[in-house]
């Protein structure tokens, strides 16, 4: 049975106040504070309203998710590229999800606040004797992975990190090829220098901000999960090909 939170969660009522004042709050930084660059978004005007997997590299815990939705309700609103004045935020796009690390939103009133926003948590580390280790996707976060795909857009970020260049986890791959979904590589930059890790302090203002969209990826589904991750990686350019082209992306923080 779903809790109260994943009832609120899944209320579009409540998700469109949450936008709303989220977005309000968070625009200055994005569209004034700082310069935003976006392109592709003619990418996403024919998609389908469900089973749309955005794969996209990470820079920050929270501004890397709200600039997707500001884009998202901007195109809902037959803005192309750009952001413009935010009227958008009076009725958003709200059919779609993320995916986020359980232990980052559970920290705080914030996160809290922005899990009210789609957020699906999932599991991403483990402790042994001390120290942090890496694994796959628990079979219930896939679970709740897939259950969002049949009705809405979803966010993930492959890599689990905001560490530039971290290998991306399996089980995106295997999540592709269980639902089929269209997928959308998206990269963005900038943000790691324009804020703290968080997302929520600026670092260093008049910074450029970059998301691009991608066309959706041509994915032979019945293909082994490590081709379907490295063709992922390579989309978002975070490969090793890539490694070596962008020294600017080596100083960021893990998450």
């Amino acid at each position: 049975m779903a809790s109260i939170g994943d009832r609120l969660r899944n209320f579009h009522p409540i998700r469109k106040i949450v936008y709303f004042f989220v977005g309000l709050f968070s625009y200055p930084g994005l569209a004034i504070v700082n310069k935003l660059k976006i392109s592709g978004t003619e990418h996403l005007k024919k998609l389908p309203p469900r089973n749309v997997l955005f794969v996209s590299n990470h820079q920050t815990y929270f501004a890397d998710v709200i600039t997707f939705l500001h884009i998202f309700c901007a195109v809902k609103w037959g803005k192309m590229n750009r952001l413009g004045i935010p009227y958008y935020l009076l009725n958003p796009f709200t059919r779609v999800n993320y995916v986020a690390a359980e232990e980052t939103m559970k920290g705080s009133f914030i996160s809290r606040l922005f899990l009210l926003a789609g957020g699906l948590t999932v599991k991403r580390t483990w402790r042994a004797e001390g120290k942090e280790v890496r694994r796959g996707l628990d079979p219930s976060d896939t679970r709740k992975i897939t259950r969002a795909l049949e009705n809405n857009w979803v966010i993930t970020f492959p890599q689990g990190t905001t560490k530039p260049f971290a290998p991306g986890r399996k089980g995106t791959a295997l999540i592709i090829k269980q639902t089929r979904p269209v997928v959308i590589p998206v990269v963005i930059s900038g943000f790691w220098r324009a804020f703290n890790k968080k997302g929520l302090k600026f670092k260093k203002k008049r910074s450029l901000l970059s998301v691009t969209f991608k066309e959706p990826l041509l994915i032979n589904y019945d293909a082994p999960s490590e081709d379907i991750m490295a063709q992922i990686m390579d989309a978002i350019e975070q490969s090793k090909k890539y490694m070596m082209m962008g020294r600017h992306h080596w100083f960021t923080t893990d998450k």
